[in-house]
């Protein structure tokens, strides 16, 4: 009933704000387009292959940028996922991005390979491997070696890819969705569920599961209620960077582009207010309005592809550093649950980490390293404790109680608080 009352409130909002990509949100849509774009110059680190993707299924293409990104990601990433397959690393999440990154493109994966311990294996090989691992670990231990959002991209760049998805790997997938195992902390894990209904959508479609073709349509039906059901007044779905992979979801699973007003009017407002500046958070929102999801992969052409999409030079901006302080109170819980609280006055508007870097150079005993991901610098130790994927812990943040949806350099500290970082299992 609760599935069908949201239903119905989606249809009566779409009515009036049609989902069309008419005027504003044409130039809106080109807009994100060029800033996803402009971040292949300013990237550090790693070639992001989801932001290859998304650029990828845009309608508009810079495709001798594209290609010049294609080209670092089969160089820098592809040696840095061999290095980690040689390290015996769990890696299936970034492989599995690679892989869609790849097809997106049209590249032939069948020439792609990698080569450990001097034996040289096609790419996909090495992804049915790792999913196989994934698989074996949740039999003992009911959990992923990495977790379940990196095993449902697993099964997902598999079906994309044409490969047939292994019975156990896919029903191992459906369990889950039917056990409710898609958490994060405390609360359930919307991106998880988004990705999982992708990938059990694409392994439908491709009819390899006839055995158990009722239970994948219950957990995809499942799926579909429990994305609805998260669905906020203000049309996100979970919270603002989960939404686009929520509303690429429901499109795969067959809802119409009007169910899905409220929810990509919302990013659109975000969009516009710069909340989506990090590139990885453009990319996943990208294809949604869009109207598209990373399953069209699998049946995409790459034919008579639009090739007109220029940047502008930008003048550079100079952002003079606030004069106005904020004093930030900051609180560190550790795995035994001993706390210390710390306190630092930022300029107004200085990300989180700057903030977290001013207070570790007043040599007060608080001390921290960080690590890099897709997203952006993440917290791996603090005051020398370290938070692990392998030990399934990690630095969860808040700020006054309230969890944040954003990256250390991504969050601006605009007013006093209270930042918690605390040392949590998942």
């Amino acid at each position: 009933m609760l599935s069908l009352v949201i239903i119905t409130g989606l249809l009566a909002f779409s009515s009036g704000k049609p989902c069309d990509t008419e005027g504003s949100n044409s130039e809106l849509l080109l807009s994100l387009n060029k800033n996803l774009l402009r971040s292949l110059e300013t990237q550090e680190g790693l070639p992001n292959p989801s932001v290859h993707l998304a650029l990828r299924l845009s309608n508009h293409h810079n495709l001798a940028k594209e290609s010049e990104h294609l080209n670092r990601l089969k160089n820098n990433l592809h040696n840095d996922i061999q290095s980690s397959l040689a390290n015996s690393q769990s890696v299936v999440g970034l492989l599995a991005l690679y892989t869609l990154a790849l097809k997106s493109s049209c590249y032939d994966l069948n020439t792609v390979t990698f080569t450990v311990s001097e034996r040289s294996e096609m790419l996909l090989t090495h992804l049915k491997r790792q999913m196989e691992q994934e698989k074996e670990h949740i039999s003992f231990s009911h959990r992923p070696l990495t977790n379940y959002y990196q095993y449902s991209l697993g099964v997902l760049a598999l079906c994309a890819s044409d490969v047939r998805v292994n019975h156990h790997v896919s029903n191992k997938l459906i369990k889950a969705v039917e056990h409710e195992h898609f958490t994060h902390g405390d609360s359930e894990s919307i991106d998880t569920y988004a990705m999982a209904g992708m990938a059990l959508q694409c392994v439908k479609d491709a009819g390899s599961h006839v055995q158990n073709a009722a239970e994948l349509d219950t957990a995809l039906s499942k799926i579909n209620q429990k994305l609805l059901a998260s669905r906020r007044t203000d049309g996100h779905i979970g919270n603002e960077f989960s939404t686009g992979l929520a509303v690429q979801a429901l499109l795969a699973m067959g809802s119409q582009v009007a169910e899905c007003a409220a929810s990509m009017e919302a990013m659109r407002t975000d969009a516009r207010s710069n909340t989506y500046h990090n590139p990885m958070a453009i990319s996943q929102i990208l294809p949604a309005l869009h109207q598209t999801s990373y399953l069209t992969v699998k049946s995409k052409m790459c034919l008579d592809e639009d090739d007109t999409l220029v940047l502008e030079p930008l003048d550079p901006v100079v952002v003079l550093p606030s004069e106005t302080k904020v004093t930030v109170m900051v609180e560190v819980v550790t795995s035994s649950g001993a706390a210390a609280v710390y306190s630092v006055n930022t300029p107004k508007g200085s990300s989180l980490l700057e903030a977290l870097e001013l207070l570790k150079g007043k040599n007060v005993g608080f001390t921290f390293e960080k690590e890099s991901s897709l997203w952006g610098p993440f917290l791996s130790a603090v005051n020398g404790e370290q938070a692990r994927q392998s030990d399934r812990r990690y630095w969860h943040l808040s700020s006054d109680g309230t969890a944040l949806s954003q990256g250390v350099s991504d969050f601006k500290i605009e007013t006093a608080q209270k930042i918690t970082i605390k040392n949590t299992s998942y």
